[in-house]
């Protein structure tokens, strides 16, 4: 029995693949974000480097090679060596994983007080916004920088030392972002709707408020993840970030770069460049994200 076209084109349709939403929502930025997309890929580079550093070199970054040192770009070091015969292309690679380590666990602890502080300060309001703002203003203050420092020399020099300082010194600005999102959010009638029922607070925090903040909390993190690998950059550039003999990009053009930049111009030029590259990344893939998922921007 034959079928009716009506139900056979359906069927036809029905038996094509679809292209998935997750692919097709790729495709659609990516066109529409060129510059957002190039920083998506150069951020998934530099995790793929940090996972699998061996791809790219099988050298040793910390081996001392006296003989070697100060040697200039070649085939078998590509990007030169340092004063102590070190392969610049290993210590690059290896660095890598030292600014995702940074960058990512810094911007996790940052996310998570600046969601806490933001949402009970403009959840709750009232004095209780009033203390928290204000000890927000003293943290804000002060110079990073020099706070950076001080948790440093109290906490000691070493990984994850770097990351609990820097998560706690980013986390004041993003704070107020997110409190200024959850005020936003608490004008909506099912907030009050959601009151009116008996819910309890926090369960109006995590359902209601918490879902429609979290993309100003992905913008806000993507932008910072750039300054927050610049600041662990400057911090081992000063001499007060992750301690030798581990390969940091900071350290390299610091401590080596500073020393030998008119001899061997390759140990300042080369980190400097991974350092502007994926401050850059970062920045572009904020901004398009933000132009993605804010709805005042969608057109």
């Amino acid at each position: 029995m034959a079928q009716p076209p009506a139900l056979a084109e359906s069927l036809a349709a029905a038996s094509v693949p679809r292209r998935s939403g997750l692919l097709s929502a790729v495709w659609r930025f990516a066109r529409r974000k060129p510059l957002g997309a190039f920083g998506a890929v150069v951020i998934l580079l530099l995790l793929f480097t940090a996972v699998f550093p061996q791809v790219f070199t099988s050298q040793d970054p910390t081996a001392f090679k006296g003989i070697e040192r100060l040697k200039s770009p070649s085939s078998a070091h590509p990007l030169g060596t340092d004063q102590f015969g070190r392969d610049q292309l290993s210590r690059l690679v290896h660095g890598a994983r030292t600014s995702v380590s940074v960058s990512f666990g810094a911007i996790t602890i940052s996310v998570v007080l600046a969601t806490l502080i933001g949402t009970i300060s403009g959840y709750f309001g009232g004095w209780v916004d009033a203390v928290m703002q204000r000890f927000v203003d003293a943290a804000i203050a002060f110079p990073n920088l020099i706070v950076l420092i001080t948790l440093v020399a109290v906490l000691g020099a070493g990984l994850y030392q770097i990351v609990l300082a820097l998560g706690i010194v980013s986390c004041f600005g993003t704070s107020r972002i997110v409190r200024s999102a959850v005020i936003m959010t608490m004008a909506n009638p099912y907030i009050e709707a959601a009151r009116v029922v008996g819910a309890h607070p926090i369960r109006i925090m995590t359902r209601h408020i918490l879902p429609n903040v979290a993309p100003v909390v992905i913008i806000s993190a993507t932008v910072s993840m750039g300054g927050l690998v610049l600041a662990e950059s400057g911090l081992s550039f000063l001499g007060f970030g992750i301690p030798p003999p581990t390969p940091s990009w900071g350290s390299m053009l610091g401590v080596d770069g500073r020393a030998y930049m008119e001899r061997a111009p390759w140990l300042a030029v080369v980190p400097g460049i991974a350092i502007g590259s994926i401050v850059f990344a970062f920045n572009m893939l904020g901004d398009a994200l933000r132009d993605t998922l804010d709805p005042r921007l969608r057109r």
